[in-house]
């Protein structure tokens, strides 16, 4: 009985622990693809020649920005 007990409180708290580590995560890389990759495959499509996909991508993105920045 005490064992169970032990368990279950046991996974309590790190179950939590675990649920604000998957989040902070998931906050670090969206911020790590927003800042660098995200840019640098952009640059790498213009360096290849592939201006017409980079500049569609650029300003699909642009536009959900503005949009969120504007509604939200």
């Amino acid at each position: 009985m005490w064992t169970l007990i032990f368990l279950l409180l046991m996974i309590a708290v790190f179950g939590k622990l675990i649920f604000f580590a998957v989040k902070m995560t998931w906050g670090v890389t969206k911020i790590l693809f927003t800042l660098v990759f995200f840019p640098l495959i952009l640059i790498g499509l213009v360096m290849a020649g592939l201006m017409y996909i980079a500049l569609p991508i650029l300003l699909v993105v642009g536009i959900i920005t503005w949009f969120v920045k504007t509604v939200f």
